[in-house]
């Protein structure tokens, strides 16, 4: 249940920041298990306003090598001992101010390894409400609850008979017993080598019980798991805490948390209980002690630790699969056309340029009810349409939403006789188009299209998620996106913190094309920021497309410091210097241009001949500002300029005559794409509008504790019914062999 920084030695007080930072980087080194030096290196460039994509990729020599994710956890890692230092000097502080500070309180605060153990130290100093304690001493009863605790009373009725004080609301001896065992009662609950016992046995022996909340049976059917459920809390999963807390927040399940309390009592007596006179009292304050305050404290400090736990898995796997959604396979820049499909309504359909710019929109209408002969003319039309504006528009792809009607619109466009009418059957891809309603109706949308309909905007943005996901997808908030577990449910500052870092890490690992970037996709790039990215749009729209990287110096407000973190990510395909297409960074260009020159060659040539790149010697470029790992990465660069790491796109195609619910049956075997994975399992599209699970127990005959293990977001795979469940639109697939 301790919540620690770092499982390391905490900072010492200390005055003196070259101190703290050492002794921080020390800590961090520990560890990560990496240098000193490294990390002091790193915390250094953070400190000059470097970005984490930057830093890895373009100051190697300094750091070791470390790549984002050591990165990450440096500058999260350090962010936690400030934070826990900060916590440290506020309570030095307090208790200065109220002259309870000793030179042991301090050693002791100075030693703590943990904000637990911080608070442990300090709770029985932290200025209180009023409590029974508190009423106790203000009737006087503090020594005669010291005598009681030191069990050294021969006599204790006759020792509080002294205590007696009507004036003060002590009447009888009991009331004088009652309140010292209140002082005593809360002396055991501030023991902190007792709570730190007792915290380590509630973590490992709790058990966590779920009751469904009485007469919510029928209201409460989303839980209907839940209603009688009992689990250790060590092997209690990420969603089933979530899962379990949601329900006890809609007042649909009681919940209790906690172990035998028979053994815990037994930790307490063991610290507290010794023969003596008064080992009755002590006795029946250990009991008061641990139900009236420790045992409630116990349990609320494991819901948060269980509840942190929970968030941290539930992150983890909301993060990982917004990573393969963004880095999903492009198609690249081609002219498409776009369905954005339905039934009653027809399919909103738009062509798209290049560049993904709207060219035009239209609604076609091939669903029509009935087999007369209106249906049938509306198809006839629909595919008279698509054809022409197939050919007009050179259109190569056809995105289709895969919403209501989707699997129809997409056999619609597969029947076309494309050959009968001279033109080469285009490229015909399903697309999720989770978030594409969220999107057409942002302020966002309304910005790029504020002439068009929301049904216009839903349709662009299912094309443009074919031409670059990346570039659709950072237009989104990433929790609507919908590959997340329990993400509202979640601590939504470390969420969001943890989607930003995952945005950022992929694009700026793919990289920009300068001329035609969103301003949404140019905010996520190292050094930029949504100001700088809209005045980049603003200088492009005004004096026309960037012919290089150094014409970006003229942006406003982009100075030498976004420019020195931003550039290597931006690309310029038509630029003069074909350096400005690559991820080569301008500060070494003249290195680039000496190994050209060297070998009596331009840069474009040396770019080109493999062979004359193979007979470079690094070793010779090697200088105080530039090493050898840098130069290896320039060396990859100028092989492949400029390239895109994502995998190449391959449709998926459903198994045909499969469109609902209905149409499926026990054994049937379905390809299938995965839309999100969980701790318990992946959820597969099988082209019915309502999405399968295969449990993690399902996804192969070998033992799976993590599905992330198996599969990932984007994944094609082919899956076996197993059930289904028509009235609660519930699929459970197999990916057994």
């Amino acid at each position: 249940m301790t919540t620690s920084t770092s499982g390391v030695s905490s900072v010492a007080v200390s005055k003196n920041p070259d101190d703290v930072a050492l002794q921080y980087a020390r800590q961090i080194a520990q560890e990560l298990q990496v240098g000193v030096s490294q990390v002091q290196a790193t915390i250094a460039l953070l400190d000059e306003d470097c970005t984490v994509p930057f830093i890895a990729r373009y100051r190697k020599e300094a750091t070791g090598t470390l790549d984002e994710v050591q990165i990450t956890n440096i500058r999260d890692m350090r962010e936690r001992l400030a934070q826990l230092d900060k916590r440290r000097e506020a309570m030095i502080k307090s208790l200065r101010e109220r002259e309870l500070l000793t030179d042991e309180l301090l050693e002791k605060l100075g030693a703590s390894v943990s904000i637990t153990d911080l608070e442990d130290i300090y709770l029985p100093f932290k200025p209180k409400r009023k409590t029974k304690a508190s009423v106790a001493r203000e009737k006087g009863l503090e020594p005669l609850a010291a005598d009681i605790f030191a069990n050294k009373l021969q006599n204790v009725e006759k020792a509080a008979e002294a205590f007696i004080n009507k004036e003060k609301g002590v009447e009888s001896v009991e009331q004088a017993l009652a309140g010292a065992r209140d002082i005593m009662a809360e002396w055991m609950s501030e023991n902190p080598t007792v709570r730190k016992q007792l915290r380590n046995y509630w973590s490992k022996a709790s058990t966590i019980a779920s009751k469904v909340a009485k007469g919510k049976e029928q209201e409460g059917q989303k839980f209907k798991d839940y209603f009688d459920w009992n689990e250790k809390v060590t092997a209690a999963p990420s969603h089933r805490i979530l899962a379990m807390f949601r329900g006890e927040a809609e007042g649909m399940l009681k919940l209790a948390i906690r172990p035998d309390d028979e053994e815990s009592l037994i930790i307490m007596d063991q610290n507290f209980v010794k023969k003596g006179p008064c080992s009755d009292q002590i006795e029946i304050t250990v009991e008061d002690a641990h139900d009236r305050l420790l045992a409630p404290s116990m349990e609320t400090e494991l819901r948060a630790e269980l509840k942190t736990r929970a968030d941290v898995e539930a992150i983890r796997v909301f993060t990982r699969n917004l990573r393969e959604l963004l880095m999903a396979p492009p198609l690249g820049e081609h002219a498409l056309m776009a369905l954005d499909p339905g039934f009653r309504t027809g399919c909103k359909l738009v062509c798209l340029g290049k560049q993904g710019d709207l060219l035009h929109h239209d609604v076609i209408y091939p669903h029509m009810d009935g087999a007369g002969d209106g249906a049938k003319q509306s198809k006839l039309n629909a595919v008279k349409k698509v054809v022409e504006l197939a050919r007009k528009f050179n259109v190569v792809a056809v995105a289709i939403g895969n919403g209501t009607a989707g699997r129809e619109t997409e056999e619609f466009m597969r029947a076309i006789d494309w050959a009968s009418v001279q033109l080469e059957e285009p490229q015909i891809v399903m697309v999720n188009e989770s978030g594409a309603s969220i999107y057409s109706a942002s302020d966002v949308a309304r910005e790029e299209f504020p002439d068009y309909d929301l049904t216009v905007r839903g349709a662009v943005s299912i094309g443009r998620r074919l031409m670059d996901p990346l570039a659709e997808l950072v237009k989104l908030d990433p929790k609507s996106i919908g590959v997340g577990q329990y993400q509202h449910d979640v601590d939504q500052p470390a969420l969001q913190s943890s989607l930003d870092d995952t945005v950022v890490s992929c694009v700026n690992s793919v990289g920009v094309e300068l001329n035609t970037a969103s301003k949404q996709l140019l905010s996520y790039v190292s050094g930029l920021g949504k100001q700088i990215a809209a005045n980049i749009v603003a200088h492009r729209q005004e004096n026309g497309p960037f012919k290089s990287r150094a014409e970006l110096k003229k942006v406003a407000r982009l100075g030498p410091k976004a420019y020195e973190q931003s550039a290597g990510f931006l690309r310029i395909r038509a630029a003069k210097n074909p350096l400005d297409a690559s991820a080569v960074h301008p500060e070494s260009y003249k290195v680039v241009e000496t190994m050209a020159k060297d070998l009596g060659l331009d840069v474009a040539t040396l770019m080109s001949d493999a062979e004359a790149r193979k007979s470079i010697d690094l070793g010779k470029y090697v200088s105080d500002k530039i090493g050898l790992p840098t130069l290896r990465d320039i060396m990859q660069e100028l092989e492949k300029p400029g390239r895109d790491p994502r995998a190449k796109l391959e449709p998926m195609k459903f198994a045909e005559g499969v469109h609902a619910i209905s149409d499926l049956y026990e054994g049937m075997k379905l390809p299938g794409i995965v839309t999100n994975v969980t701790a318990f399992g992946a959820f597969v599209d099988i082209g019915v509008h309502q999405d399968g699970l295969v449990h993690v127990s399902e996804l192969t005959n070998k033992f799976v504790k993590d599905a992330s293990e198996v599969v990932t977001v984007q994944q094609k795979v082919m899956v076996t019914v197993l059930q289904v469940d028509k009235d609660r639109k519930r699929i459970a697939l197999s990916m057994k062999r």
